[in-house]
């Protein structure tokens, strides 16, 4: 019995970082359209909403530490348990990245874009993959499978060096679109740490699976 508990115990945390990561995409994207289409109140809800982010994150904390105290983990469980405080760490701070996204915005006001963003929003798709493609390794527990997302990484740091340029040629060709291209740069900059703190959920999803530390950088 205690054995059952403890194996549902780890899956309802598992279950928890799932529902937490699917809020985060769904901030992370939200923040790139409103980065588009200049919705102030929105970006405000974003910035709003990622105090439930955190709420979950410190949810999962205790339920790990009560489980550790409750159900005496062997070796395999504690390595499990404390992946899962490490992914749980590593989601929130995406989050964070939605929510500075979102203060940019603001940052930015409520005029339009002097310039249409384009490689932005693919990057912001990628990333999103990533880290919906991590979640489902987690559920797995797949060691293969969070090495396919992490190698997917060098994509967006791909991406990520085509906006900076973009955004180069922007003051190039208009020196007051200055203060704007540096926000942007600063968008792509967060996206681009999102996928980075994907490859560390991968990491912890492998070395849950094999017992064994690798840097998927």
């Amino acid at each position: 019995m205690q054995r059952e508990n403890l194996d549902r115990g780890i899956l309802e945390l598992r279950e928890e970082i799932v529902r937490m990561s699917g809020l985060v995409r769904s901030a992370l994207r939200e923040s790139v359209r409103v980065l588009q289409s200049r919705d102030m109140e929105a970006a405000q809800r974003i910035v709003d909403g990622d105090e439930e982010v955190n709420r979950i994150r410190y949810d999962i904390e205790e339920k790990c530490l009560t489980v550790i105290a409750t159900q005496q983990p062997v070796a395999g469980d504690l390595r499990s348990l404390f992946s899962i405080l490490e992914i749980a760490t590593e989601v929130e701070r995406i989050g964070d990245y939605a929510k500075g996204i979102a203060r940019i915005s603001i940052g930015i006001g409520s005029k339009p874009l002097m310039k249409p963003i384009i490689t932005i929003p693919i990057l912001v798709d990628r990333v999103c993959a990533m880290l919906e493609d991590s979640m489902e390794a987690l559920v797995a527990c797949s060691a293969e499978a969070a090495r396919e997302v992490a190698a997917r990484d060098g994509e967006i740091d791909q991406l990520n060096d085509r906006s900076q340029r973009v955004i180069l040629t922007f003051i190039m060709e208009d020196h007051r679109t200055m203060a704007e291209a540096l926000h942007l740069t600063w968008v792509s900059h967060n996206l681009e740490r999102a996928g980075d703190r994907v490859v560390n959920i991968c990491e912890r999803i492998a070395f849950t699976a094999t017992g064994k530390f690798a840097d998927l950088g």
